[in-house]
């Protein structure tokens, strides 16, 4: 299968591109990787307004995807073919004519800017993307933060769906929960969902002829722009933390009363 990536450019990026390029009955003919310019990390370092504790956040952040990201990077051999690209740039017409002219067999998105282009007509049906939370129970931004902050660990996850020239509206593909553990944090469990993403995200693509339509959840869910998530949040998320929510969700977990989420039946194990 050859397959184009766009994503960003922060060490899950880059773990992810470079493990989908390693798994065998996959070429990756590009990837394009947008600039860090606007990440959470620059956001909060920006703002003088921000507390200590969101400082810390992103330091924790930053420090839990070397932990979990950075060996694995050193071990493998990138085959990724990585394209440095500003942020928003995927949108450029030479890039996305560049992109044509490669001819994938499908593209594949995981944190890029919003997809703009003739690209969405061109690889209708043949552009998958990820969302990192659970559509549509979350929206916006943040959808794997806020179900934290609201007390529903088992609503973080994955969405694999295919890409529409909507916000996270496309078709619904399969759906994956996060795996949590006592004495998790916030970022642990972000990160170990990750790989579990990447995992999954390429058995989609060598799975990809196999794929069956399935039946969507049905929920307004909740909405969450980014300006939502301030230091009152952040303090909220932390308190959660602190306060026993993982270990009540271990304790409590009963896997036939969760919310639906889609379980594709031509996904490898699904």
């Amino acid at each position: 299968m050859k397959i184009v990536i766009l994503t960003g450019d922060e060490m899950r990026h880059q773990y992810f591109r470079t493990k989908v390029a390693i798994a065998d009955g996959i070429t990756v003919l590009a990837s394009y990787c947008e600039g860090v310019e606007k990440s959470l990390t620059n956001q909060v370092s920006n703002n003088p307004d921000a507390s200590e504790l969101e400082r810390l956040h992103v330091t924790a952040r930053a420090q839990a995807e070397t932990d979990f990201f950075a060996q694995s990077l050193n071990s493998m051999r990138d085959q990724s073919n990585a394209r440095k690209i500003a942020k928003g740039a995927i949108n450029d017409a030479d890039i996305v004519q560049e992109i044509i002219a490669l001819n994938p067999d499908l593209l594949i998105c995981y944190g890029s800017s919003l997809i703009k282009s003739e690209l969405l007509q061109k690889f209708e049906g043949k552009f998958l993307n990820v969302h990192l939370g659970l559509s549509p129970y979350y929206r916006g931004a943040g959808t794997n933060i806020w179900p934290l902050i609201n007390g529903e660990p088992d609503m973080v996850g994955a969405t694999f769906m295919y890409i529409d020239e909507g916000i996270d509206t496309g078709n619904i593909i399969h759906q994956i929960r996060a795996d949590i553990y006592l004495g998790d944090s916030p970022h642990s469990i972000g990160n170990r969902l990750i790989t579990k993403m990447t995992d999954t995200y390429i058995q989609l693509i060598l799975n990809f002829d196999n794929l069956t339509q399935e039946k969507q959840p049905q929920s307004e869910g909740k909405l969450y722009l980014q300006k939502h998530y301030d230091k009152d949040a952040c303090r909220k998320l932390y308190d959660k933390f602190s306060d026993g929510m993982i270990e009540a969700y271990i304790r409590n977990y009963d896997p036939e009363n969760l919310p639906y989420i889609v379980n594709n039946k031509g996904v490898s194990g699904a």
